[in-house]
């Protein structure tokens, strides 16, 4: 039996893909704009679960989280920006004296199972 590359291997034809190409780069604009939706929705559950589960003393750090977009809306970070919330960090991360108790990391993780879905779903809504 020959088992060299090259020899024997099926040909394959595919139909119609210079026009699953020009109905993609159509498509792309819309698409785009789903994407920057899922992140804008995920980057609000993020802050929104955040706020519900910091710890509160005064409520500066429930107040205070908030959701900084990349200029193309693709990228969200969620947090506390301001110099005056060094301590955002004690509390999520915890010190010596004081035990951590974090919002925005469990809310992130808990974010990041979900994202897929709502890209899909953005997706979906668009290609149907």
């Amino acid at each position: 039996m020959d088992r060299r590359r090259g020899r024997g291997g099926a040909r394959v034809r595919i139909v119609g893909l210079e026009q699953l190409r020009d109905r993609l780069a159509e498509l792309e604009p819309e698409l785009v704009e789903a994407s920057k939706r899922a992140v804008e929705t995920s980057a609000e559950a993020v802050r929104d679960e955040t706020r519900q589960n910091v710890r509160v003393k005064t409520g500066n750090l429930r107040d205070k989280v908030a959701i900084h977009y990349s200029s193309d809306h693709l990228k969200a970070s969620v947090g506390w920006k301001d110099r005056s919330d060094w301590y955002a960090a004690a509390q999520e991360l915890g010190t010596k004296s004081i035990p951590a108790q974090p919002a925005l990391g469990p809310a992130a993780e808990a974010e990041r199972a979900r994202f897929e879905a709502r890209l899909r779903a953005e997706v979906e809504r668009i290609l149907q």
